[in-house]
């Protein structure tokens, strides 16, 4: 089967065919379109669904975290016609758990952020998958719409690793630039774009300077202070 039809099939599921809900066709389509050209090795995402189906055929090893969460959507991606035999593999069970749990090998070329949605739950999947996402490679954040990964959104449209290619419905797809990996295991809050100026929640003269003066300029008063 050729990948139009398999779009054409996938995209002509019903809305209701997944349990926990299903991806537009254009959020599907565009996937296929960013795809294009990634030399698409291997793939991942949390949650499972048509998705599920379409990575099957774009990507010749693709990683599914998720579970059935009493739905079936697991099982219903496993024993449809649609999914390609010998590509996915199906990491079963709570993504707080499994994603931090996985032995990540080769780099990622695209992962897929739509496992649970409650806070911080998207948060410690991107902490858990940034690290091997290759260089030129997609990472894609579906529903945005809800304002905890809304936040997530626009922290990442502010990260220097990466470049926001398009919004399609409520789900962004951003690429990797080839900035180097922010340090998981340190802090260094103040080199990430979203930090770069402190919210003012106190509105008394020093937490004002605080939050609009730079910190390398704050740090240069400081030590003029001390001589």
């Amino acid at each position: 089967m050729n990948a139009e039809n398999v779009m054409k099939e996938i995209v002509a599921l019903p809305s209701d065919w997944h349990g926990a809900g299903s991806l537009k066709a254009g959020v599907l389509k565009a996937i296929a379109s960013h795809a294009e050209g990634l030399d698409l090795q291997l793939s991942a995402e949390t949650g499972s669904g048509k998705s599920s189906l379409l990575f099957s055929h774009l990507s010749k090893r693709h990683l599914v975290f998720a579970m059935d969460d009493g739905n079936g959507s697991v099982r219903r991606v496993q024993e449809s016609p649609l999914l390609k035999p010998g590509v996915v593999e199906f990491i079963e069970g709570p993504t707080q758990k499994t994603v931090p749990a996985y032995s990540f090998g080769p780099p990622l070329q695209m992962i897929m952020l739509d496992g649970p949605h409650g806070f911080p739950f998207p948060v410690l999947e991107y902490y858990s998958f940034y690290p091997h996402l290759a260089s030129g490679g997609v990472l894609i954040v579906d529903d945005i719409d809800i304002p905890s990964i809304y936040d997530m959104y626009q922290f990442l449209k502010k990260d220097a690793m990466f470049d926001l290619l398009e919004v399609v419905h409520t789900t962004a797809f951003f690429r990797r630039t080839d900035a180097p990996v922010f340090d998981p295991l340190a802090d260094g809050w103040w080199l990430q774009g979203y930090n770069r100026r402190k919210k003012i929640v106190d509105w008394n003269p020093l937490s004002v300077a605080t939050a609009l003066v730079p910190r390398s300029i704050r740090k240069k008063l400081l030590e003029k202070m001390r001589k």
